[in-house]
C-alpha cells in the first residue's frame, strides 16, 4: 500500500463530500486507502456518505475525540508507506497526491511535506510555511512581526525546507513516524502539528513545502466565534510551550506566558463585544 489518507471531520457534511470527491480524482493510478474518522457530527454526515463513498472506510466516534486522538485512530489500523493528514475542509488538486508521493521518494530524508495551500478566493495562504514558535518567534508574531513565522523569506514557486507542515495537508513517512510517534492526544485541536512537525526536525528528519495545490476553506469544522475555540487555542498554546520549552529561565517563560494570556484575554473580550454588538 504506497498511501493512506486519514480526514477527521465533525459537521462538515458539503465540504467533506467536496473533499473526497477531489481525493477520488486525484488518487487515480495510486494503492492508496481512505479513512474518514467522523467525530459524532450532528449532521447528516454518517447518514449520506457513506453510501455514496463504499471505497472509503469511515468510523463513527460516539463522542468528539479530538483531532489528534481521531487521527490517530486511523493511523494505527492504516498500512500505506506514506500517510496523509488531510482537512475535510480541503480541496485537492489532480496531480497533488501524485507529485507529493514522486518528491517523497527521492527524498529520503523528507520525514514530512505541506503544500501551497490557497484560501477560499484564490489567495495563498501565509500558513503554507511556518517555523517553530520558539520564544523569540512567538514574541516576534505577538508584536505583529509575522515575517519570520511565516518564513516569508523564501519562494513560493519551489520547494523547500520548512520547519512547520500545516495539519490540513501534513504528508508523513511512516517510516519516520514510527521513529518519532503518533500524534500527542494532549492537543485536542490545533497545535498538534506544531508539536508533530518539531518533534521530526528533533529526530534528524526533514520538512518541506512544496509548490503543489490544495484549497482550503479555513476552519469551516470549529467555529471561531465561540468560547471554547479560544479556550482550546490557547490552551494548545500553553501545552506546546510547557512541553518544549519549560527548561528554560523564567526570564524567558513567565513574559511568555503572560502574553498568550493576554492574548486570550484579549480574544475573548473581542468575542463579548460581537456578541453584545458594541
Amino acid at each position: 500500500m504506497k498511501l493512506s489518507i486519514v480526514i477527521v471531520s465533525y459537521n462538515v457534511r458539503r465540504y467533506l463530500d467536496k473533499c473526497l470527491e477531489s481525493v477520488q480524482r486525484a488518487l487515480e493510478g495510486i494503492e492508496a486507502e481512505v479513512f474518514v474518522v467522523d467525530n459524532a457530527s450532528a449532521d447528516d454526515t454518517m447518514a449520506v456518505l457513506p453510501g455514496r463513498y463504499p471505497w472509503v472506510r469511515f468510523i463513527a466516534n460516539s463522542d468528539n475525540v479530538g483531532f489528534a486522538r481521531a487521527n490517530n485512530q486511523a493511523i494505527r489500523l492504516s498500512a500505506g508507506e506514506y500517510v496523509l493528514l488531510l482537512n475535510p475542509d480541503t480541496t485537492v488538486a489532480p496531480h497533488t497526491l501524485r507529485d507529493a508521493l514522486s518528491f517523497m521518494d527521492n527524498h529520503q530524508q523528507a520525514g514530512g511535506a505541506g503544500v501551497k495551500m490557497h484560501n477560499e478566493d484564490g489567495t495563498v495562504a501565509p500558513e503554507s510555511r511556518r517555523a517553530i514558535p520558539t520564544p523569540w518567534v512567538s514574541a516576534l508574531k505577538m508584536l505583529g512581526f509575522t515575517g519570520r513565522y511565516y518564513m516569508s523569506h523564501l519562494p513560493w514557486d519551489a520547494p523547500c525546507q520548512i520547519e512547520v507542515i500545516s495539519g490540513a495537508f501534513c504528508l508523513l513517512r511512516r517510516k519516520a513516524l514510527d521513529q518519532i510517534g503518533l500524534l500527542d492526544e494532549a492537543f485536542f485541536m490545533y497545535g498538534e502539528d506544531i508539536d508533530l512537525s518539531f518533534r521530526l526536525l528533533k529526530a534528524g528528519w526533514e520538512n518541506w513545502y512544496l509548490p503543489l495545490d490544495i484549497t482550503h476553506y479555513k476552519g469551516r469544522s470549529t467555529r471561531k466565534s465561540d468560547y471554547r475555540y479560544v479556550h482550546v487555542f490557547y490552551q494548545a498554546m500553553l501545552i506546546f510551550f510547557r512541553k518544549h520549552y519549560s527548561h528554560l529561565s523564567i526570564f524567558y517563560t513567565v513574559p511568555v506566558k503572560m502574553a498568550i494570556y493576554f492574548r486570550a484575554f484579549i480574544a475573548l473580550i473581542d468575542l463579548l463585544r460581537q456578541k453584545l454588538h458594541l
